[in-house]
């Protein structure tokens, strides 16, 4: 099982993460394609998934913060040390920490000048 710390860890960078994939202007090109490419034919239900996931922070951080935490369980030689219900919960605590920062994140933006 993860420890304190690092859930801390994987959290922020679950935040990170997911900033980076849903708002960053680094990827706005990338997302630009994407949508362009669902304007093409917006009825897919596919295509619109898509959209769904790419454009919602829940969505995107809780795929990213799950492939975050099984990174570092694999990387870390984790994985084997616990089952994977355990793994299931650590996703969920994972992906509920870094929603949490997201939640601050655009509270104070809100409150911020």
């Amino acid at each position: 099982m993860i420890s304190i710390p690092e859930l801390a860890l994987l959290a922020a960078a679950g935040y990170r993460a997911t900033q980076l994939a849903v708002h960053d202007t680094i990827l706005d090109p990338a997302r630009d394609k994407v949508f362009a490419w669902h304007e093409r034919l917006p009825e897919s239900k596919p295509r619109t998934f898509v959209i769904a996931l790419i454009s919602c922070v829940y969505c995107m951080g809780w795929w990213l913060s799950g492939a975050l935490l099984a990174t570092w369980l694999l990387a870390t030689g984790q994985w084997h040390e616990a089952p994977l219900l355990v793994h299931g919960i650590e996703w969920f605590a994972v992906a509920g920490a870094a929603v949490f920062l997201n939640r601050v994140d655009d509270t104070l933006g809100r409150v911020a000048p």
